[in-house]
């Protein structure tokens, strides 16, 4: 699997514009307090806010230094969390949740099929009986958007270029981004990343969520409380698990 090791210092100025505040505000829709497990946490952004907010965290991430870049972020905001090194296919906290969030499309990152499923059987196995579980993942629209577009920023600091390609599967992309960093001499490192994300037809999601047990309390688009549309970007799921459950 992907290390991130330089990545993740690099991430969150490439996410700056990132609707952090929208996700944590989901959660704050559901409740006031309680626990909530971030998965595919990254640097923290959403989890710190959820923190900020009165929350009970838990921050799951696959990657070490990404988790690493989010606490020394609640270090210096005085925050605590607890985070946890793990797949979120292979997820096992022993503990129970209230809600479980997987935001900034996380889960476009598990491309296999069976994959996804095996997720969402963990996510269920951890959530307590009418526990809520919150995830977006990119439209095939959206997707469709990425393929053979190239995006670039060139800053005193850092510079990246950012190509996109479909993928083999339906419904993927691979990206390739090439970083070029100033050192503590002036001059510029290159480093490059490969990335792949794949989504699915909302009627799988449908599908996959039902068959494990969940109940689907809405779907929505775009940080609205419309349904999806052709030209929808991000689709939203709310699932609960029921009482019996």
């Amino acid at each position: 699997m992907h290390s991130y090791e330089r990545f993740s210092y690099v991430y969150d100025r490439l996410m700056e514009h990132a609707p952090y505040d929208d996700w944590a505000q989901l959660v704050q829709n559901e409740m006031s307090f309680g626990n909530v497990l971030d998965l595919g946490s990254g640097t923290g952004e959403c989890s710190l806010r959820l923190a900020e907010y009165g929350f009970n965290v838990t921050a799951v991430d696959l990657s070490e230094h990404m988790l690493s870049v989010a606490q020394d972020k609640a270090m210096q905001n005085k925050l605590s969390l607890t985070f946890l090194h793990q797949d979120m296919r292979e997820l096992d906290t022993g503990e129970l949740y209230d809600v479980i969030t997987i935001f900034c499309d996380s889960l476009n990152y598990i491309t296999d099929m069976d994959d996804v499923k095996e997720v969402l059987r963990r996510v269920y196995d951890h959530l307590k009986p009418q526990g809520i579980l919150l995830f977006d993942v990119h439209s095939l629209h959206k997707i469709d958007q990425f393929i053979e577009q190239t995006f670039a920023s060139n800053e005193e600091e850092i510079s990246y270029i950012w190509n996109s390609f479909a993928g083999e599967e339906k419904g993927s992309v691979e990206h390739e981004l090439s970083f070029f960093l100033e050192n503590e001499e002036g001059l510029y490192e290159r480093f490059d990343e490969l990335h792949f994300q794949r989504t699915f037809q909302i009627s799988d999601y449908k599908t996959w969520l039902t068959e494990v047990g969940f109940d689907i309390t809405s779907i929505t688009a775009d940080f609205t409380k419309q349904s999806p549309t052709e030209d929808s970007e991000r689709v939203f799921f709310r699932a609960m698990k029921p009482q019996k459950g």
